[in-house]
């Protein structure tokens, strides 16, 4: 349906879903070019010849929608063999079904794009993992994939495996400079691409997007922690490898190179965390903030445990009703009614539903600097164990 969709009257919401009943009735009653000659048997992955020149692969790739605009890695059956040994699985086993085409992502499918993506063979455990975890129905997949928000999973592993790839959580942990970061991260975004089908423009209708729909990809610095880290905080032992997948924005900068107290690195965080535009405060959901080890280190030098931070931060991190336009707050009230509905305009909204909602990760390097990750709001963190 063409946009603009929000912020119109319902009468023309209703005529735009009405002009498009007759091209679904077309599509759906239409005869398709795979019949029952062309058809590829369930679960098969289909074979299509490329050309070995690496710039006219590249081209290949694009022209069929197969590609994120990077060079790729041609999946030949040699190098995706070699991505099948390191997962010790059956080639057919089914990962995952993935929305918005319910795509059979199945142990060779995803090494296929492991391999376009770069990764070598020990990072597939790793890529398996993230694609089972988005497909669980908590993270909401069908709407991560199809929406207008800019929203992508977010990768964060955790335990001795993140150490042996080398997957950064250190100094620019977001940034570029690290393979199993990139690889790993990008591996997922083209299996939600091209086995998920959501086609950026045409399934994914991201108004802007972000860099992280290339890929994102992270390692908490447990090292550099002093509490448990969040695969501990959930439940799993430190000797446990596992990945969590966050519906997330892109990283926003905190700057406190002046704070020498928990409150004050408080003070800083809630300031940039609290904003009218910000999905988690009427869709709820998990906020993410990632501590910069020295901001970490001083809120920890204070006193304060991980969870005396995520409670002080829910209650500092707050937006006045009055702040927020009466339209935006008519939808809310439809959305959240027990935060909205009926509320004096000194009210003040939360970043998320509950404390215990907002999630704390420490990563980075040198410097006085955190980042705050808003999510989808409507999609709930997965952590799941890697299987290596």
């Amino acid at each position: 349906m063409p946009h603009p969709i929000g912020g119109i009257a319902e009468k023309l919401v209703a005529g735009k879903a009405l002009n498009a009943v007759a091209a679904v009735r077309a599509a759906l009653t239409r005869g398709g070019a795979a019949g029952a000659g062309g058809a590829v048997a369930e679960g098969v992955v289909a074979r299509h010849p490329a050309p070995d020149d690496l710039l006219a692969f590249q081209g290949f790739m694009m022209e069929r929608g197969w590609g994120d605009g990077l060079p790729m890695i041609p999946a030949t059956p040699e190098r995706v063999a070699a991505m099948l040994a390191g997962s010790g699985r059956p080639a057919d086993d089914l990962v995952a079904i993935l929305p918005p085409r319910l795509g059979r992502a199945t142990v060779e499918r995803v090494a296929v794009n492991a391999v376009l993506a770069g990764a070598l063979p020990e990072h597939f455990p790793v890529i398996l993992a993230a694609v089972e975890a988005v497909a669980r129905p908590a993270f909401n997949l069908q709407a991560i994939q199809t929406t207008t928000h800019p929203c992508s999973p977010l990768i964060i592993v955790n335990g001795p495996l993140a150490a042996r790839l080398g997957i950064n959580g250190g100094g620019n942990a977001l940034g570029q400079g690290h393979r199993a970061n990139a690889v790993i991260g990008r591996a997922l975004r083209l299996v939600l691409q091209n086995t998920g089908g959501a086609r950026p423009g045409s399934e994914d209708r991201a108004t802007q997007g972000h860099p992280g729909k290339y890929s994102y990809c992270v390692a908490e610095n447990e090292a550099a922690s002093p509490w448990e880290p969040l695969s501990v905080e959930r439940g799993f032992p430190p000797e446990v490898s596992t990945v969590t997948v966050c519906g997330s924005e892109s990283p926003h900068n905190i700057n406190d190179h002046g704070s020498s107290t928990p409150e004050g690195i408080l003070t800083t965080v809630a300031g940039t965390a609290a904003t009218v535009g910000s999905n988690n405060i009427y869709l709820g959901g998990e906020p993410l903030v990632i501590l910069g080890p020295e901001h970490a280190a001083t809120v920890a030098g204070g006193g304060w445990s991980k969870a005396d931070f995520k409670r002080a931060l829910w209650e500092r991190a707050q937006v006045p009703l009055a702040r927020f336009d009466p339209a935006n707050l008519a939808r809310f009230e439809v959305i959240h009614p027990a935060g909205f509905k009926d509320r004096p305009p000194e009210t003040l909204a939360p970043l998320a539903r509950a404390w215990t909602d907002i999630m704390i990760v420490v990563a980075g390097g040198a410097g006085k600097h955190s980042v705050l990750i808003p999510t989808f709001g409507a999609t709930r963190s997965v952590t799941l164990r890697i299987e290596a």
